[in-house]
């Protein structure tokens, strides 16, 4: 028996399924509303149902895998090569089926419940911090128009704000009182929504042994840990390597990766490093005696990225390995 493709082209309400029973060959088109398309992953034989890594692509290849299909998440940039006309719905889906014949493609794979969970809470809390540093560059540069300097440290912001909010004699016009009050509120509900955000992580990690083991690397602390599992998975996904015969290249740290992921492992690096500097040489593991002869080779930012790339790749180590950073390898029984 022929075994059958399905191609879904996502959308928010309306879906166009492609059928091919043959490569290269589209025996049968339909347009389905999110109700309907449900319906019909139940109705169909196990097949291979392929789609974008997209908008609730994840939540569809679980739907999907709980019927008995085999799901394939390609990412977008690598189907547009096989949308040969005009991009259409239809033709996106035969797209769907030309690519998935690529072997060479990496699909994506589907989220686990608990990694959205994850994803969610640190999206979440990178939007609360995102607004909270708009906020308080927008306080200072108010304030510093009318000669107001807050000290550096975001932490000064809100005690600045209250006290000149609260003194009848500071010179701050009576009419930006009760707006500068309000904005440093909302500031102070913001850290409270993150702190809280935070707590979550942290209880959650605590049940979860992958986490727990990433946390012993130096430079990983919640968030990266929770950042990996969330966003990766799949600890044989990475990293990668260009090696042949005797000759062994570590590919490099580049951006074709999660931006947030690579933002916490470089600031990692950097309070590595950090610590580095403030240990005597007799303290220093082999780690942190490499970061700061690449950082008196490079420079700083440099070094940062290259330990980062380090890191990345201990990460995968103790995730493969299933044992903590540090600990000695485990004897093969016989």
């Amino acid at each position: 028996m022929k075994h059958t493709t399905i191609a879904v082209d996502l959308a928010k309400s309306v879906f166009e399924v492609a059928v091919s029973r043959r490569p290269g060959q589209v025996v049968g088109r339909r347009r389905l509303s999110r109700g309907q398309f449900a319906r019909f992953l139940a109705e169909q034989a196990p097949a291979t149902v392929v789609m974008e890594a997209c908008g609730t692509a994840h939540h569809w290849g679980r739907e999907a895998r709980a019927r008995g299909h085999r799901v394939v998440l390609i990412p977008p940039h690598a189907v547009r090569p096989y949308v040969l006309r005009n991009e259409t719905d239809g033709a996106d889906a035969k797209g769907l089926l030309e690519a998935v014949r690529n072997e060479a493609l990496r699909p994506v794979p589907v989220k686990s419940i608990d990694q959205h969970v994850l994803a969610s809470l640190h999206r979440m809390r990178s939007a609360w911090m995102a607004t909270r540093t708009a906020r308080l560059n927008t306080v200072r540069g108010l304030l510093r128009e009318l000669g107001f300097m807050i000290p550096l440290g975001s932490r000064q912001v809100v005690p600045f704000v209250w006290a000149l909010v609260s003194d009848a004699e500071s010179g701050l016009p009576d009419p930006l009182r009760p707006v500068l009050a309000e904005a440093a509120r909302e500031i102070g509900e913001l850290e409270g929504r993150v702190r809280a955000t935070e707590h979550t992580l942290e209880r959650l990690a605590r049940e979860s042994p992958v986490v727990t083991r990433l946390r012993t690397i130096p430079g990983v602390g919640l968030l990266t840990a929770t950042a990996l599992v969330a966003f990766v998975g799949d600890a044989h996904r990475f990293p990668r390597e260009h090696s042949s015969g005797l000759r062994r290249r570590l590919g490099a740290i580049s951006k074709r990766g999660d931006p947030y992921l690579r933002m916490l492992l470089i600031h990692g690096a950097r309070s590595v490093l950090l610590h580095a500097k403030r240990t005597s040489e007799r303290e220093r593991d082999r780690l942190r005696s490499w970061a700061l002869g690449c950082e008196r080779l490079r420079g700083h930012n440099k070094a940062a990225v290259a330990l980062a790339n380090k890191l990345a790749r201990i990460a995968w180590a103790v995730w493969h390995h299933d044992r903590p950073f540090g600990a000695p390898p485990r004897e093969e029984t016989i």
